[in-house]
Parts: C-alpha cells; sequence; structure tokens
C-alpha cells in the first residue's frame, strides 16, 4: 500500500511549507524509497498560467505543458519523481471537473455538495498520483494556505479522511507552524498551540511537527510544544533560519532525524540514508572563491519569486563553477531613461560593474526598450549574454534595430504596425483570444547546430527543454539576419523554428526560446546556466 504524509502549514503564509515538504522528499529518496510531490492550491484558478507574477511569483511549467505553482520547482529541485499536470491540483480544477460531471448527468441527479462530491474529487486525483507509477512508496501533498483559511477546509477533509481511510500507520499529518522571536530571543510557543487547535478541529491530529524558528529549539521548548499539542516530543523538529542556503534544510532535518522518526510512525523498515550528494553540494558551497555580479534585466524585479527558478539556476551554476553569484536586479523601465544606463548597468564604476547580463522570460510592452538597451550594451561590450524566451526576441530585436539599422524592428507583441516584424505570432496563434494554457507549452523537441556554444554545453544535437511562449522567431528575416552575422543555434526538427540564437566574435552572447532554469538542479546545474557563469568568471579572471 502507498504511504501518504500530507503537509500542512499554520499560523501564517511563506513559512516555507514547500522547501519543507520537498526537503523530507528528498531525505525518504535518501533512504531508498520512491517519492512523488503533489501540490493543492485553494485559489479558484484553475492553472497560474494567467496569475500575475507579482502576485503568485512565478509560473512552473512541466514537461506535459501545465502552468503550475512555483512550489513544484521546489519539489523538483530537491527530489527526483516526475512531476506532471497531475501534480498540481486546485480549486478551480476540482470544482470545473465536479461541475462538468453533473451536467452530464453522473451524479444520477442527486444533490451535488462539498461533501461528498468536491472532496472525493481531491481524493481520487490524490490516489491517481499514487497509481501512476506501480513502483511508488510515498505521496507526499502539499496543502496550500493556513489552516483557517475557508478555502483550504475542502483541502483538509479531503486529507483527514484519506488519513482514516488509510490507517496512521500508512497515512501521516506534518504540521510546519511558527515560533516567534517577540522579545528579543524569548520563543513564543502560543501561536504554534493555537494552530495545531484548529488543526484538531478539523479532524487532523498531527504527527509531526516542524517549527519555524529563528534558532533551533532547545529540549525544554520541544517538551512544552509537546505538551500542549498532544504530539510526542520526539516528533517535533525545528526548521530554522540558515545563513548558507535552503538546499542544506535536508541535511539539517537529517541530523534531527525527522525521516526516522517518518519512517518509524509509517512503519517502514530503516535502511541505509545516502546523502551524499547533499553534503559534497555543501561542500563546493563552501568552497566557493570569489563572486560574480550578474545583472538580471526584468519586468518583475519587485517580487523575488516571479523569477525564482532563474534565480536558482545561477546559485547552482555558482556552484559548479566554484563561485558566488551576486544578483543585481535591474528594473527595465527604469533602464529606459537616458541617464539610467550608466548607473544601473556600472559602466566606468569597476566597484560596481555587472560582470554578465541575464533577460528573463515576460509578457507585454512595458520595459521592452530597456532590455533592448542592456543587449545593446552587452553585444557591444563583449559582456556576458544569456537571453531566455523573451530574452532571447531582446536579441533579435536589437540585432534588427543596431546592425541591419532598422530602427523600427520590432515584435509583434510590442508594434502591430511595425515594418519590421522580427518576431511574430506563429499563423496558428493568431486569432487566439483564450490565453490561458494556449502557448506553446512544456517539452519540445531542439536540434543544436555543431560548434555552437548551444552544442558545447549539451554535447548532444537533440535537445529536449520546456517551452512557455507564444511568439516566434520571424522566418521571414532568417536570410537577413544570418547574412548580417546572427549564428543560429539550434532549430525545431523540421527546421521551421529558431529555438538559439548566438552572437559572433563574442565572448558568451546566447538566447533560447526556450527555459531552461525549469531542470536546473543545485546537484546538477542546468549546461547553459553552468557555462553562462563560467564564461562570465573566466572573462573577469582575465580582466583581474
Amino acid at each position: 500500500m502507498n504511504k501518504f504524509i500530507f503537509v500542512s502549514g499554520g499560523v501564517c503564509s511563506s513559512l516555507g511549507k514547500g522547501v519543507a515538504a520537498s526537503s523530507l522528499g528528498a531525505l525518504l529518496e535518501g533512504r531508498g524509497l520512491n517519492v512523488r510531490m503533489v501540490k493543492c492550491d485553494p485559489y479558484i484558478n484553475v492553472d497560474a498560467g494567467t496569475m500575475s507574477p507579482y502576485q503568485h511569483g512565478e509560473v512552473y511549467v512541466t514537461d506535459d505543458g501545465a502552468e503550475t505553482d512555483l512550489d513544484l520547482g521546489n519539489y523538483a529541485r530537491f527530489t527526483s519523481g516526475a512531476l506532471s499536470r497531475a501534480n498540481s491540483i486546485t480549486t478551480g480544477q476540482v470544482y470545473e471537473s465536479v461541475i462538468r460531471k453533473e451536467r452530464e448527468g453522473r451524479y444520477l441527479g442527486r444533490c451535488v455538495q462539498v461533501i461528498p462530491h468536491i472532496t472525493d474529487e481531491i481524493k481520487s486525483r490524490i490516489l491517481a498520483v499514487a497509481k501512476e507509477d506501480t513502483d511508488t512508496d510515498v505521496v507526499i501533498v502539499e496543502i496550500g494556505g493556513t489552516v483557517g483559511d475557508i478555502e483550504s477546509i475542502p483541502f483538509l477533509e479531503a486529507a483527514r479522511q484519506l488519513i482514516h481511510e488509510s490507517g496512521k500507520i500508512n497515512a501521516l499529518s506534518v504540521h510546519l507552524t511558527l515560533i516567534p522571536d517577540v522579545a528579543g530571543g524569548e520563543l513564543k510557543t502560543k501561536p504554534t498551540q493555537h494552530s495545531v487547535k484548529a488543526m484538531q478541529e478539523q479532524g487532523i491530529q498531527p504527527d509531526v511537527l516542524i517549527c519555524r524558528a529563528p534558532i533551533m529549539l532547545d529540549e525544554p521548548t520541544r517538551r512544552k510544544i509537546a505538551l500542549f499539542t498532544n504530539v510526542e516530543s520526539d516528533a517535533v523538529f525545528s526548521s530554522y533560519d540558515v545563513d548558507t542556503t535552503i538546499y542544506e534544510i535536508p541535511l539539517i532535518f537529517f541530523k534531527q532525524k525527522l525521516d526516522q522518526v517518518v519512517l518509524k510512525k509509517m512503519g517502514v523498515e530503516s535502511r541505509h540514508a545516502d546523502l551524499d550528494s547533499w553534503s559534497s553540494m555543501m561542500e563546493r558551497f563552501a568552497a566557493r572563491k570569489g563572486t560574480v555580479r550578474i545583472g538580471i534585466v526584468g519586468k518583475y524585479m519587485d517580487l523575488h519569486d516571479a523569477y525564482k527558478s532563474v534565480y536558482e539556476a545561477l546559485f547552482h551554476a555558482g556552484l559548479e563553477g566554484g563561485v558566488a553569484v551576486e544578483l543585481v536586479k535591474i528594473d527595465s523601465s527604469r533602464l529606459e531613461e537616458a541617464e539610467a544606463e550608466e548607473s544601473l548597468l556600472g559602466i566606468g564604476a569597476p566597484e560596481g560593474r555587472i560582470d554578465g547580463i541575464l533577460v528573463p522570460g515576460g509578457f507585454g510592452q512595458r520595459g521592452i526598450n530597456g532590455m533592448v538597451k542592456a543587449s545593446t550594451w552587452a553585444r557591444t561590450n563583449k559582456i556576458p549574454y544569456f537571453g531566455i524566451c523573451l530574452g532571447m526576441q531582446i536579441m533579435v530585436i536589437d540585432w534588427g534595430r543596431h546592425v541591419l539599422g532598422w530602427e523600427d524592428a520590432d515584435s509583434t507583441e510590442f508594434n502591430h504596425e511595425t515594418r519590421h516584424p522580427v518576431i511574430s505570432l506563429l499563423e496558428e496563434q493568431v486569432d487566439v483570444t483564450n490565453y490561458g494554457g494556449t502557448m506553446r507549452l512544456g517539452k519540445s523537441e531542439s536540434v543544436a547546430e555543431p560548434g555552437t556554444r548551444l552544442f558545447a554545453a549539451y554535447q548532444v544535437r537533440n535537445i529536449f527543454e520546456r517551452h512557455r511562449h507564444r511568439y516566434e522567431f520571424s522566418n521571414t528575416y532568417r536570410k537577413e539576419m544570418t547574412e548580417s552575422g546572427l549564428r543560429i543555434g539550434a532549430l525545431t526538427p523540421d527546421r521551421s523554428l529558431v529555438e538559439c540564437v548566438e552572437w559572433p566574435d563574442h565572448p558568451w552572447g546566447l538566447g533560447v526560446q526556450f527555459h531552461p532554469e525549469f531542470k536546473s538542479k543545485p546537484t546538477a546545474a542546468s549546461p547553459l546556466f553552468r557555462d553562462f557563469i563560467a564564461a562570465v568568471r573566466d572573462r573577469k579572471q582575465l580582466q583581474g
């Protein structure tokens, strides 16, 4: 029988449920178990695809083209289990399915209610993940929001039912709470007590508590929490602030024996733990020498999570390259101001110099000319440049405007009237008005051209990465672009679409239409991010 672990949160959001759930998954994988991760999101949106990055952070894309919550990115970076559309469950999906079944008459005229119809739909989706792969041992289900939120109640009720139906040895509740420091070193356990009480009111007695606190909890505090929450003291764990990296958290939990307690409670025979990859990763972290400053020129700079996977992939690349990566967040809208260029890009200021430029994905016209300015500066000053999705399209617009002399070169996304639409819609996208899930999404094949930096990074011609875009390099201008020096680094297998462009006679200027950040891990950096940071490091060392 499959084992289920339900991870919930209390007191407030942003405590790190996703990282805690992912770390537990990493520990169980280290014990030789096959783990699948599921995220239950209480929002009524069907998926995260049409949400503002400012409100919800980045959209993480799976191989099958699902636009999901960014927590699936954490799952992918910490664990190796397959992730697909099935691993992201939202209230919108659940109600949409139930209403469709009701319209089809599949409930035989019965009154459709939250219990049992909505909870049954939630349970069936969780069980489907468990049954999808016969080798699955444990399914870790993270329930979004906090206990007490009205939106989360159906998911908590579904968890309660599954725990009851599966039996305590086959289904556990792991609850993450806050232990605040309100008086300069005096930790308060009352919020945790109230949070567990709220869980009990939902019919769920937590088996394990993970307490988010500024410091490691001492034994008296753990015993106090255990006494007031009906949780065994050896099942109360500390998730304390770290000054290294979130990727140390699996090792921190391992030292506290979180995995041993969970295995015991699930009746799983204890087995040897292999965490060598995590230990060696932390050794590389400690061994880094020097720092490279990467300017991220984007549209959504006020929220760190808006480019979460990009930032993490840069960190991973720094681990492999032996350097720390300092992120310099540059709002492309500000860069459009003429006087902003020197101060933001560090021109003429060695102590604040940007060592490399990365332009990530995005949608809409705001800040586009600032991105073009960054591309032009990186190209003409031989600064390593990495363009992702929109960032590649920016390279093409820059080339059209400043190399071929087409001053109005643009994308039809930003300027329908341009005489030189070097980026344009695919023919089948022209009449699309329903934007949810209608882009080129998910895993797609690109064929790298021999002798390119792209081929050098992957060392294979056939590359499989994930896409999320609607506009493409216009083939109308392919001949003029290439004849003027712009290099095509990859095409689709039928050679109909451009997947990568590279600058000639440049230390490292490359843009791709896909999103390599989604497959990067702390134990295995994305090849393109690795080579980008290596090029930045080498150039900086040569310059002294």
